[in-house]
């Protein structure tokens, strides 16, 4: 009997929980679910080839002890825990399955993967995950007819259902909040007409580049991190343009760009510890000392971010509120107490519906035509807990899962889904769940 250990079944785990579960009793596999809290689960009525057990990353033994029992790990840890759980799992001689990225550190552990006959298959989710997998599939499309691309993007949001769109940033959580907080920290690099470009992160939110998605409207897309070590990944060495990004709804970015610009993202330091600290105290400490008494904190704040008071901008930040009430963090960062803040006011209600939306843009010559495709998905969740993220998240960890155990990824070391044998059967069986691609192209002039 295989037996696979899932690690972590947090927000982003539930659907794939329900399809290792189903794979599980259709193929007889055993799979232990660790995870820090299993009391809701248990409550579920699980099937007697599924056992659930707590767990603390932090119990080495414990782990190690799972690890060995198991012939496949799939962690849906956080991702600063993934180097460790490689470590382990090359120290056990197990395969691993995560969709986070390849780091410096994991990449480093290519030879040893390779020496001990293992797969380290990383970025198995969704963003990183199915925009290769689905991007892959095209650009093998279009060099079968001998076509020349020359362009590349691609874009991913995690969004809300448009019946959910309810709060004026058109956005809510529907994973990971403090990864929303701190996303595009550092410098994002991408490739434009031939030129490497860099876009620092206080400019971040500044620089994005407006998109039209199907019948859903307007967006816009900011940097992704470094796109360019996608040029050898997806083979496309000599494309002039490659961008990687993310997406979010129109005014989204504007606002954020002026938190970041406040320093209300940082995550590098403390605040002084003093339990009398409010969100508004909190807030009216990153502005000058007013010129007016007694001016309302909304008009400080745009007269120091040169902004109308009426502004888009200055109403979505009024909209948080930044209540006199106490914090109640002790030697948080600034990203914390936003985080805090931002955790309750873009909560998903139980009624929400979230939304995934991906867009691959490619321009390419074809003879003597220049060609434009489009290639969007959008995926709408069932409820707040079987959300559009964790369907999108979880199941090609799950669907590359069963490959694994079935032997038809014949690949070792560290791996990521762009080859054709593991994108072909998963975006075939992701067909199968109602998530497909539209494709729209024209002829340029």
């Amino acid at each position: 009997m295989k037996k696979i250990l899932l690690l972590g079944a947090g927000r982003s785990a539930t659907v794939l929980i329900s399809y290792l579960i189903e794979q599980a009793t259709l193929y007889g596999w055993r799979l232990t679910i660790a995870d820090v809290s299993v009391e809701q689960m248990a409550q579920r009525g699980l099937p007697v080839n599924v056992r659930l057990i707590p767990f603390d990353i932090q119990d080495e033994d414990l782990v190690l002890a799972e690890i060995t029992q198991a012939d496949l790990v799939i962690s849906m840890l956080p991702a600063a825990f993934h180097p460790a759980v490689a470590k382990w799992c090359l120290q056990m001689k197990k395969n691993l399955i995560t969709a986070s990225y390849v780091t410096p550190q994991i990449k480093a552990m290519d030879a040893a993967a390779r020496d001990a006959g293992l797969t380290f298959l990383m970025e198995a989710g969704l963003d990183p995950g199915i925009d290769h997998m689905s991007a892959m599939a095209i650009i093998a499309k279009i060099k079968q007819q001998d076509g020349d691309i020359n362009v590349f993007k691609s874009y991913t949001g995690g969004l809300m259902a448009p019946e959910s769109n309810t709060n004026p940033w058109h956005y809510k959580f529907t994973w990971n909040p403090r990864n929303v907080i701190v996303a595009g920290q550092g410098t994002a690099k991408y490739l434009e007409t031939g030129q490497i470009k860099f876009i620092p992160y206080q400019q971040l939110f500044n620089r994005t580049e407006s998109l039209s998605v199907l019948s859903l409207g307007e967006f816009d897309g900011y940097a992704n991190r470094d796109s360019l070590p996608y040029r050898e990944a997806y083979q496309v060495q000599d494309v002039a343009t490659l961008i990687r990004g993310t997406l979010r709804r129109k005014g989204y970015c504007r606002a954020w760009h002026q938190l970041v610009q406040l320093g209300l993202t940082d995550d590098s330091y403390s605040l002084p510890n003093n339990a009398n600290m409010t969100y508004r105290t909190f807030i009216q400490s990153y502005l000058p000392a007013p010129q007016v008494p007694n001016q309302p904190w909304h008009e400080q704040l745009a007269g120091y971010l040169n902004l109308p008071p009426e502004s888009e901008e200055i109403a979505r930040i009024k909209w948080l509120e930044f209540p006199e009430e106490p914090i109640g963090l002790p030697n948080a960062t600034p990203a914390q107490v936003l985080e805090k803040l931002l955790t309750r006011k873009w909560q998903l209600r139980p009624e929400d519906k979230d939304m995934v939306v991906m867009q691959h843009i490619f321009e390419y010559k074809l003879g003597d035509q220049k060609r434009r495709l489009i290639s969007s998905l959008v995926v709408i969740g069932e409820d707040n807990q079987r959300t559009a993220m964790a369907k999108t998240v979880g199941l090609p960890v799950g669907i590359i899962a069963k490959l694994m155990l079935q032997n038809l990824i014949p690949y070792t070391g560290i791996v990521i889904p762009t080859l054709a044998a593991i994108y072909e059967p998963v975006l075939a069986e992701l067909e199968k769940y109602g998530l497909h691609f539209v494709e729209e192209e024209q002829v340029l002039e």
